[in-house]
């Protein structure tokens, strides 16, 4: 770890997102875009941040996150499970039994697990997933 930069991998859906943290002002950059600019959602941009406004480091840490594949929605929760990943990496070697422990916090938020659902897969004879055609009994 160059000049104590943390990563981190997050998933969800089809999006991957590759996080980098620094210590900074609290600048949010995506894809070379600042946050708010290429996600267009504000419920979404809060949702993301959500892991730093917890542990309380809105304005600790400078993140820039390259993101791939899926939308929106998709993204912002790779996003949000990279920087709860850069939190628990930074905050490793403190007491881990303590209240005021980022696992300890970010755990009982649901910030920790990945979100397995994904799309399921088509089906031969069938129009979707489970969506069947229409039955016709003449």
């Amino acid at each position: 770890m160059k000049n104590n930069e943390i990563t981190a991998t997050g998933r969800r859906k089809k999006s991957i997102a590759q996080v980098k943290m620094v210590p900074g002002t609290g600048n949010i950059t995506v894809n070379g875009q600042d946050v708010d600019k290429y996600i267009p959602f504000k419920t979404l941009v809060m949702d993301l941040k959500q892991p730093l406004v917890l542990t309380k480091n809105e304005k600790t840490f400078d993140i820039d996150i390259k993101v791939k594949g899926g939308g929106y929605n998709g993204q912002a929760g790779a996003i949000r499970l990279g920087i709860t990943r850069c939190l628990l990496e930074y905050d490793k070697n403190t007491d881990q039994t303590r209240d005021d422990s980022y696992r300890k916090i970010l755990k009982v938020e649901g910030m920790t697990t990945r979100d397995p659902r994904v799309k399921e897969r088509k089906k031969y004879g069938l129009k979707k997933a489970r969506k069947a055609p229409q039955f016709s009994k003449r």
